[in-house]
Parts: C-alpha cells; structure tokens; sequence
C-alpha cells in the first residue's frame, strides 16, 4: 500500500527535530515541502539552489537517518529545487539525494563552493582607522548604542546583542560608532575576519555574481566573515533577490557564532520593502537608536575635534558653534 508523502515526511521531521536544535529545525527543515512518495523515494521541495547546498553541505546524515527509519534501509531521498520563484519559465529542478556517499557513514563529498580561504592579515576590512571608541564622545544621545558596541566588540557573537541594529538620522555617529566596533575587534583579536559594507557595494558584489554565475563564490566570500558591518541596510528595501541572498548569509552566520551589526535610518518595525522573515532577524538582537545631541554633548564633540586637529578656539566660539548647529554633526565640519 502506497504511503501519503506527507505522512511519510512528518515522520522523518519527527526523526530530525531530535537532531537537531529548534533553531535549525524551524529555519532548514520546516520551509520543506513534500512532493511525492514513489516505493523507496521521497521527493521534497526546497525553496531555493542555496537551501538544498547547505542541507547537503551540514545536514547529509541527519538525512540519511530519518528517511531509512522511515521508508526502511532502502529509502532514498530526491529534492525538488526552486531556481527562481518568480519565474514560470524556470521549473523547479529535481536533484536526486544522496549525492556521493563515503564509506557508507552518510558522509557527503558534495562541496558547494569553490573555497579560497581568507587571511585576516591580508583582507581589506573597509575600515576608517580614525573611527574609535576614544574619539566618540557619548551623550545620553547615544549611550545605550555605544555600550552595547563595547560589550560588542569584548565578544563579538557572544552577547545577546547579535545582530546589533543601530538607528537614526543623518550625522549622529552610526558609522563612525560600528567602525569603532570593527577597529576595536581588529586589534585585539586580530585572527577574526571584520568586513564594514554598505548597502550599495553589498547589492553591486551580489548583481555581479549574479551576471557572472559567481553567487557560490560571493556566499563563501562573507560566510568567512567572524563580523560583518552592513550600513544603511534600509536601501535594501525592494531589492527581493538581494534580500534573499542576505537573509541565507545572516542565518549561517548568526548559526556559527559570528557577530552582525547593521545600521539603519529607522527602527525594523518602520522598513518598507522587506520581507517579514527578514525584519523578524532584524529583532532578534538589540536595536538601539542614535539620537541628535544635546547641548553639552554637542560642545564635548567641538572641544574633541579642536584637540585632534591641535587647535584652540575661545569657550564662546565654541559655545556660539554648538547652539548654532541644529541639524547633525556632519555640520560642524565647516570649522
């Protein structure tokens, strides 16, 4: 008697959710969609070429066991892949599973990638070594924010602050306060990998993988990553292939430890454009606001600036150009 696929998948999730952390379970295995039972093979649907990677990649044997306590010694499994979506004239592709098998232990040979592994000697962090927690001056403005980079940057993927989300308007010190973050890691433990992006470079490396079949070498690229700054992540509003292909990386990440730090012009709750799964990652962390400074703290940023340039200006010079900007702090560049 034929088995309806769906029992037969319910149970082999059954087999898996003991295998497995709750996590991993809701983020690799519940997105799955039973296809089909024909005798010994189960025919799944994944959502995407990169899902079916990673499960053949980290997830070969928990596989492996659930389908033969399932559909018995001979049980094999076929995945059904979604290349594209949003395209009707682009048809899932079948893969049968197991690919290469070793030895009979359910190890999988399969490598997805073409793996250049990176020095953290020699990449380029894209950071401004001026940016440091020394010359960022905090305020009740920004206290919170700049706490929870330090603890951040003590350890990094450690704390409940992963990802760290900071916010807010034009010029109150977000990139200069993740960069100090990304510095600080840097010196004092320089065997991690620390990379500052931002939205716009990120989206072009990922359209020219895209046109030039390069999209595994561009994942291997930042799943090496030990902390990864991505700024203004707000303009990513829209941009649902790239969204995609970010959504994968902030899940491996974040899985093995490694510490996410993204600014933005608003809270998560206010994206536009984003996929909810997303913006729910978004929050998993701790999302602290940048506000404008007060008075005091906007004289504190003036005196800062006078002492690195080795320059002195009379008290009222300095109090006159503290009440006169009232926009951001970009603005006092103009002395």
């Amino acid at each position: 008697m034929q088995v309806d696929y769906g029992t037969v998948w319910n149970d082999c999730l059954e087999v898996i959710r003991h295998e497995v952390d709750e996590k991993n379970f809701n983020t690799w295995f519940k997105p799955i969609v039973p296809l089909k039972t024909e005798g010994d093979v189960l025919t799944i649907q994944v959502p995407s070429q990169f899902f079916f990677e990673w499960l053949e990649e980290h997830y070969v044997p928990v596989l492996k066991k659930a389908v033969i306590e399932t559909l018995g010694k001979n049980g094999r499994l076929e995945y059904s892949v979604i290349v594209d979506s949003g395209n009707p004239k682009n048809p899932p592709l079948t893969v049968k599973y197991p690919t290469k098998m070793s030895n009979g232990a359910g190890i999988s040979e399969y490598s997805p990638f073409s793996f250049k592994a990176l020095d953290p000697k020699t990449i380029n962090s894209r950071l401004n070594p001026t940016y440091s927690f020394t010359n960022f001056v905090e305020g009740d403005c920004n206290r919170l924010a700049r706490s929870a980079g330090l603890a951040v940057s003590k350890k990094p993927g450690v704390t409940s602050f992963n990802p760290l989300m900071l916010y807010g308007g034009v010029g109150v010190g977000k990139t200069h306060l993740v960069q100090a973050v990304g510095n600080e890691i840097k010196k004092s433990l320089p065997d991690k990998i620390v990379l500052y992006v931002d939205q716009n470079d990120f989206t072009s490396q990922f359209l020219n993988a895209l046109q030039n079949n390069k999209l595994h070498d561009f994942q291997n690229f930042y799943l090496q990553v030990d902390l990864l700054i991505l700024d203004d992540v707000q303009f990513l509003a829209g941009r649902e292939k790239t969204q995609e292909m970010f959504f994968h990386i902030f899940n491996q990440l974040h899985q093995s430890g490694k510490q996410i730090i993204m600014t933005s012009d608003c809270p998560p709750r206010d994206m536009k454009g984003f996929q909810e799964r997303l913006l729910s990652r978004f929050k998993w962390g701790l999302t602290a606001d940048l506000q404008e400074p007060d008075f005091e703290t906007k004289l504190a940023i003036i005196h800062n600036k006078m002492n690195s340039d080795g320059l002195e200006i009379p008290p009222e010079v300095a109090e006159y150009l503290a009440y006169s900007v009232d926009t951001n702090l970009r603005d006092m560049r103009v002395f």
